[in-house]
């Protein structure tokens, strides 16, 4: 994982169970000079611990916490089979997607999954209906800096502290760079209740369809 100032560190993901709600915590540790450092990573609710495993990874790179850099030949992660099993502990769906597109595809809309609205652009987007270039991510309310639920872990703050302010400088900057590049973006929080998301995203597409078909009628006016 990136550690902040150019330093990677070797990390794993675990489960924290609450034996009076059982509720799952995803939890990413790493070790600093020996000593043990912890991020709350977000409830989980698969099915398996598998499953639970890899949504806590989803969330760790969701949150920018990983790095792509190559893995050093010391490294605990150095063999094929580490790195195959890593890469397979990560997953790309979280609970609020999964309603939100499950609501969707209910109302007749299609769409794809987790794709680069650009493909040269290194951003990925949640939902993506590339016809009516309308973008969808869908943010977690602590790595994204929730204005009404985000929080900082009261060990090593000031890191995290940076890090969720960089990960929504990004956030500003992709929408940015995609409207630029004639996209229509929506951002909407992990406690939006999803019919409202759903609603949403459904009157953005719809107008930007209309919009599409506008802009098409005038061109072919003009060629007339």
């Amino acid at each position: 994982m990136d550690a902040g100032e150019g330093l990677l560190r070797p990390a794993t993901v675990v489960l924290n169970a609450s034996p009076r709600t059982g509720r799952v915590r995803a939890v990413l540790r790493w070790y600093v000079d020996g000593r043990s450092t912890t991020a709350v990573l977000g409830d989980v609710d698969r099915p398996t611990r598998a499953g639970n495993l890899r949504e806590g990874w989803r969330l760790a790179e969701e949150a920018g916490l990983l790095s792509s850099a190559p893995v050093p030949e010391s490294s605990w992660a150095s063999s094929p089979a580490t790195r195959k099993s890593m890469r397979a502990n990560r997953g790309k769906d979280t609970k609020p997607e999964l309603r939100l597109r499950s609501l969707l595809h209910r109302d007749g809309l299609r769409y794809r999954v987790s794709v680069r609205p650009v493909p040269t652009l290194r951003r990925t987007a949640d939902v993506v209906f590339t016809k009516a270039k309308v973008a969808v991510f869908v943010d977690g309310c602590y790595w994204h800096g929730c204005p009404q639920h985000g929080s900082l872990p009261a060990t090593n703050r000031d890191f995290w502290t940076e890090k969720i302010k960089g990960n929504k400088a990004r956030d500003a900057e992709t929408v940015r760079l995609l409207e630029q590049a004639g996209w229509k973006v929506l951002r909407v929080w992990e406690h939006v209740p999803p019919e409202e998301a759903a609603l949403l995203v459904a009157e953005t597409v719809s107008a930007a369809r209309r919009e599409a078909r506008a802009a098409r009628g005038s061109e072919k006016a003009a060629v007339e």
